[in-house]
């Protein structure tokens, strides 16, 4: 079994200007580390395929979508970028790399499911979990994530999944629309006080909430790990992981101040997987949330993959 990595040239072209950190180039250092460590080699590369507004109705409002829909025709047609509030741009090329973002969880999950691949991750943006049911935030306008379980639960029939979140910020969108739905379990850990400031008190029963405070250490958050999410996964028993995958939490990015290092991605991930082996026949789709800090955020996807390919 192998390890399907989805991305599309089209993501590069969600551009929301010069020095802002969800830039182009992230995909870009990523593709880098891949050829540098000589993992590219391990992987079924895969093309994503553009997203459906059914697939994306499952996670967000009909009205949201179509508004937003036309928001980005209108930016398509003048080819001026406007914002939709202060940190999240459209381009002219945005509308296509959220479709393909969207459309990589999708695939993913299909290609997992039916046993083309063990696990999957998608190196694609804009990221998603800031993306509530109705409203862009925080760089983010679908959620890729919750689309893709969402997918898994109401079409291909999967009657539990849990979403792992471990990005710097809290998914405070992904918790909006999965909350108080019993058939996921979200666990995630997140630097609080940070945007968007939420997350302390959870939505519903079925989330697993840990704030932390700056300046915690890898070791500290392997602990978190295992006292407070494991026994409620192994409880749980998903049928199918789903990981927001950020790596702004590493101690090199400036939109953070957690202290985690690639063995902790290493080990967070080889945890999960460990989970998934046991309960889920080793499914997984990861999806890249944050990562900023360019050489640090590339260095930490391939000690993701390594332990997703068994490499």
């Amino acid at each position: 079994m192998s390890t399907a990595f989805f991305s599309h040239a089209e993501c590069r072209m969600h551009d929301m200007g010069a020095g802002h950190p969800e830039c182009p180039q992230r995909l870009d250092a990523i593709a880098d580390q891949l050829l540098a460590s000589g993992l590219s080699i391990a992987l079924d590369h895969r093309e994503a395929p553009l997203a459906t507004l059914a697939q994306i109705e499952r996670a967000h409002t009909v009205n949201y979508v179509t508004q937003l829909r036309e928001f980005m025709e209108q930016v398509q047609a003048t080819g001026e970028s406007r914002h939709l509030d202060p940190d999240t741009v459209v381009c002219a090329g945005t509308w296509r790399a959220a479709l393909r973002s969207a459309g990589a969880a999708v695939a993913a999950t299909e290609a997992v499911f039916r046993g083309e691949v063990e696990n999957a991750f998608c190196a694609v943006r804009p990221p998603g979990h800031h993306a509530t049911r109705n409203e862009t935030m925080g760089f983010c306008f679908f959620n890729n994530v919750a689309i893709a379980a969402r997918h898994a639960l109401d079409v291909l029939g999967l009657e539990r999944v849990a979403i792992i979140d471990f990005d710097v910020h809290h998914g405070n969108g992904t918790e909006d629309i999965i909350a108080g739905d019993d058939r996921v379990l979200m666990a995630s850990f997140f630097q609080h006080p940070l945007y968007p400031n939420s997350g302390a008190v959870p939505m519903g029963t079925n989330m697993v909430n840990v704030p932390i405070p700056p300046y915690t250490r890898g070791m500290e958050v392997r602990e978190i790990i295992d006292v407070m999410w494991m026994p409620r996964l192994e409880e749980f028993r998903p049928q199918m992981l789903f990981i927001s995958a950020g790596f702004d939490a590493h101690r090199e990015d400036d939109l953070g101040q957690l202290g985690l290092v690639e063995a902790d991605y290493e080990w967070i991930t080889r945890r999960l997987k460990d989970l998934a082996d046991r309960h889920c026949g080793g499914r997984i789709v990861s999806c890249l949330e944050g990562g900023y800090a360019l050489s640090a955020l590339a260095r930490s996807v391939v000690a993701h993959l390594r332990v997703l390919a068994d490499v």
